[in-house]
């Protein structure tokens, strides 16, 4: 593990006005935070924040960013809280700590759902400051050098994660070297096969042919040099990963794919650029439709670099991105630059975007997308895209995705100005929508009053954009047909498992599927998007246990001594699921309290009595109390109904108690064993749909601090 004294050297060796006392002050205050706790290979856990502050001292970013990296887990994983951090480290790290904390906590039911609202929390954040996600970043690049630690299920989760969020978020944000890295490491989980053959296949050409890159180097130097250009040139072999998508994309094999070599030329001046740029090009044939000019067109996130492909050395495809230091600068850090640090003053590099004006322009995209399918498909249809330039007729330059097409442009002006499109004009020449826009053609929309958006638009459009505006239109035109007919399917739907399907029900399944209203959800539902399992699922879930051993109630808690007795608090009584922390008492063992128990803050000043507790992963027996406040109509037959209810999702009711009689309404406490906190949360949703329950919430009962729990001592 670095030590603080390496940290504050590597900080030091481009800021050396660096805070060292501060530095230091959250180095030994993580270590403190972390002591006792360890990562699943076995180092101390604190290794892990350590490692990403170093690898965000290679970016040069400021003290606040390094400080971050440092304490980005103890609010969560630790007692310490932001109050503590704030009143230590100052307002501005506590803010990035708790940003970074909010990112890792979010969780949700379906993967989709989960997907898209991290972009969002992602997008959230960056609006804030952007410094969140590079610490985000980081901490991910970290995870995924060390992922040979974790299960081979919780490896390929986290591979597909880093494949499908933040490798393309780091290539968005310009950080290319990241998203390489991200990638491979990645596919190195997600596909171990592919990535050794292509590695041996590397081996094996160079074997045959020799060092290709070293021969091309020296030719691009000698043709620079003829013309008195002086520049840097280096050159690599692509990435397996890259190497591997464009035998994907081009349905080529290995032996057929040519340009597997990247060169940088590094000139001293943009005019130099454009004049190794003719060098190249007149020593060799440039490749037809793969030249691209970002210097005078430069990427959203600040990137400017001159892109061409040339046939070099038999006949072998080399592509070529010729830049200069300044802008070299910008296409490592991309959006980092901002806050990079160079001999102790903020870098000052006229080519790094604003981040404000960056997240501004990127949230504008997707303002709107109230639906989390359509926003994940925006967001990720933008963050892969490689843009092309077009123009309007008043010369206005307009950035798409490759492959897009008039339809796109449209939507990319106004949403209304798409809705209204009838045909296109591309250079003054009529042609069909779902024609392919290239690269400086300028792009002429006819439209037409009362034209609406046709279902065959949702072929032809590209952009998440466009995609989620046609839908939207769609729906909208539809909408009332598609209502009357959800409403019939909802009804039948439920009428399958015996139960009806209410204003409160449609309501319930509306908030658990994240949709606005039940009208929402009876028209997704009679436009085929939802079906009417999924609307009944939501609220009456299979919970049955899954296949497979339980977890033994007496070693349900990871984190005790052998032998040492355990015991739920009564306050607050935690669930499997839920983070805990163990208060241990003299003679009497440790008792269990969920992390947010207010009980909790009587020991504030007892730390040596806390334990970091986790629950078993696995089936839980359904053996844990909980309790219920619920409010019901006065009717007969409702609590029977409510009983019954319970009954069904496989919970226990161990006694009922009677706080309220109201003519109309009855307040009770409902004592339950459950399995789980998932367990608990399902049942409510549940409960909640149901029409005679006015009112539902989980009881927590007001004991003394002293007092302890009643049910049995458990041993670990």
């Amino acid at each position: 593990m670095i030590s603080a004294d390496d940290l504050i050297e590597l900080v030091r060796n481009y800021n050396p006005k660096t805070n060292e006392p501060l530095i230091r002050a959250a180095y030994d205050f993580g270590w403190q935070m972390h002591d006792g706790q360890f990562r699943h290979s076995g180092e101390p856990y604190f290794s892990h924040p350590v490692a990403v502050a170093a690898i965000l001292t290679e970016q040069q970013l400021d003290d606040a960013t390094i400080i971050t990296a440092l304490l980005h887990d103890t609010i969560e994983d630790t007692k310490a809280n932001y109050s503590i951090v704030s009143d230590t480290f100052g307002e501005e790290v506590a803010k990035l700590v708790d940003g970074v904390t909010k990112l890792t906590n979010l969780q949700l039911s379906s993967v989709e759902t989960k997907q898209a609202e991290n972009f969002r929390k992602l997008f959230m954040a960056m609006s804030k400051d952007m410094r969140v996600i590079l610490v985000k970043l980081s901490d991910r690049l970290h995870n995924m050098r060390t992922i040979r630690s974790m299960q081979p299920e919780k490896q390929t989760q986290k591979a597909r994660e880093t494949m499908d969020i933040f490798a393309p978020l780091a290539g968005r944000m310009g950080m290319q070297w990241m998203r390489e890295e991200l990638e491979d490491l990645a596919f190195k989980v997600l596909n171990p096969e592919a990535r050794s053959s292509i590695i041996r296949r590397f081996i094996t050409m160079q074997r045959e042919t020799g060092d290709v890159i070293q021969r091309i180097t020296g030719d691009m130097r000698h043709e620079l040099e003829k013309v008195g250009i002086e520049a840097e040139v280096f050159g690599r072999a692509k990435k397996p990963y890259s190497i591997w998508r464009k035998m994907q994309e081009k349905d080529q094999s290995f032996s057929r794919l040519s340009d597997i070599y990247g060169f940088r030329v590094i000139t001293g001046s943009e005019k130099d650029c454009y004049q190794a740029l003719g060098a190249i090009h007149q020593r060799w044939r440039a490749v037809p439709g793969r030249f691209k000019d970002y210097i005078s067109q430069p990427k959203s996130n600040g990137y400017r670099s001159i892109h061409t492909t040339v046939s070099g050395r038999d006949g072998k495809r080399v592509e070529v991105q010729i830049r200069t230091g300044q802008m070299h600068d910008v296409a490592e850090t991309g959006v980092a630059a901002h806050w990079s640090y160079r001999d102790g003053v903020r870098g000052k590099n006229p080519f790094a975007v604003d981040p404000a004006k960056w997240i501004a322009q990127l949230t504008e995209q997707f303002d709107g997308e109230d639906d989390h399918e359509d926003f994940l498909e925006a967001v990720k249809l933008e963050m892969y895209s490689d843009q092309v330039f077009c123009f309007t007729p008043k010369g206005e330059v307009v950035k798409l995705p490759r492959g897009a097409t008039p339809i796109d442009f449209a939507y990319a002006i106004h949403t209304r100005i798409g809705n209204a499109c009838v045909g296109a004009k591309v250079d003054n020449m009529r042609v069909p929508l779902w024609t392919r826009v290239k690269n400086g053609q300028s792009v002429e929309i006819i439209t037409a009053e009362g034209q609406t958006p046709q279902m065959t638009w949702l072929d032809i459009a590209t952009t998440g954009k466009a995609k989620s505006a046609i839908r939207r239109s769609l729906r909208e035109a539809d909408r009332e047909r598609f209502i009357t007919l959800g409403r019939e399917l909802a009804r039948s739907a439920f009428a399958h498992v015996r139960k009806k399907a209410t204003d409160k029900a449609l309501e319930a399944a509306a908030k658990q599927l994240r949709l606005g209203s039940a009208d929402e959800v009876l028209a997704r539902l009679g436009s085929a998007e939802l079906t009417g399992r999924d609307v009944v699922q939501s609220i009456y879930p299979d919970l049955k246990a899954k296949p497979g051993k339980e977890v033994d109630a007496r070693r349900a808690v990871i984190g005790l001594l052998p032998g040492q007795k355990f015991q739920r608090a009564t306050c607050c009584e935690p669930l499997p699921g839920e983070r805990i922390i163990g208060i241990t008492f003299r003679g009497e063992g440790v008792v269990v309290h969920a992390i947010d128990c207010v009980r909790l803050v009587e020991y504030e000043h007892q730390p040596d009595r806390w334990l970091d507790l986790h629950w078993h992963d696995g089936s839980h027996a359904a053996v844990y109390g909980a309790t219920l406040d619920v409010t019901i109509g006065n009717d007969a037959g409702v609590l029977g109904r409510i009983c019954t209810l319970i009954g069904e999702t496989q919970a226990n009711i161990s006694d009922l108690e009677f706080m309220d009689r109201k003519p109309d309404f009855y307040r009770l406490l409902i004592y339950l064993e459950l399995r789980d906190a998932q367990h608990l949360h399902r049942l409510m949703a549940a409960l909640e749909a149901e029409s005679d329950v006015a009112a539902i919430e989980r009881h927590r009962r007001p004991v003394p601090a002293s007092a302890q729990p009643s049910t049995t001592p458990q041993t670990a």
